[in-house]
């Protein structure tokens, strides 16, 4: 059954960039699994082309797999609404959502790969962590990552973690730093909770002066994605 992996988009070509990136990552996991991109919006192709596309070739069911770190606006609104004018469009087409990547205890591993590999390893009591995030109007959205931020402030021996939000939520990446410095932190280091490269992560950049950055997850949660599809062909099987 074919996986159709839905971004959100950017008018900042790096973010399709890397979301093809990550979708060929997972296709090197799992050969002969057809595996295509699609976007939600700003980004091509969209959501209903690809479906088009995979129901001239013959498909019927299709699962569609949400690059979404939590359930916010996007996985909660969005998504479902082009998958009913998908299935107005294409009557005789069936689509399976997964859940979205996060959270998971894997999703926090890239994280902290991600850190690692800008030199920030846990256990270093100088360093206080910054995980910066979208920000969202959902406040159970922001409340996921905050609880990962307070879970590694309190196993992982930096001098402290806090989340920050780069839109809608507080507090911002400025006073989030300030808050780690005021607790004795004297190197900070940002975490990023963000899928692909593009505004917010840009704006998370240029807001953390001298702050080591890490990188977009991208590539990393390539293993996620496999196993949110996996999950729904256990459940299907399950059931039928």
């Amino acid at each position: 059954m074919p996986l159709v992996a839905v971004a959100h988009g950017s008018r900042d070509p790096r973010s399709a960039a890397t979301v093809r990136e990550l979708v060929a990552a997972v296709r090197e996991r799992r050969p002969g699994l057809d595996v295509r991109a699609a976007f939600l919006d700003l980004s091509t192709p969209p959501v209903f082309d690809v479906l088009a596309e995979l129901h001239t070739e013959g498909h019927r069911e299709i699962v569609v797999a949400p690059l979404l770190l939590g359930r916010a606006y996007h996985a909660r609104v969005d998504l479902p609404a082009l998958l009913d004018d998908a299935h107005t469009r294409l009557p005789h087409l069936r689509t399976t959502v997964t859940d979205v990547l996060g959270p998971d205890p894997k999703l926090e591993e890239a994280a902290l790969t991600r850190l690692a590999e800008a030199g920030v390893h846990p256990g270093d009591s100088r360093v206080g962590v910054v995980l910066a995030a979208t920000g969202s109007s959902h406040a159970p959205a922001n409340a996921r990552v905050v609880e990962i931020a307070e879970r590694w402030s309190s196993t992982l021996g930096w001098s402290g973690v806090r989340a920050a939000f780069a839109s809608t939520a507080e507090p911002d990446v400025p006073a989030a730093i300030a808050a780690l410095r005021a607790r004795g932190a004297r190197r900070i280091a940002v975490a990023s909770y963000f899928l692909a490269p593009g505004l917010l992560p840009d704006r998370v950049r240029s807001l953390a002066g001298a702050a080591v950055v890490a990188a977009p997850l991208g590539t990393t949660v390539a293993e996620i994605v496999l196993d949110r599809y996996d999950e729904v062909r256990a459940a299907e099987l399950r059931s039928a």
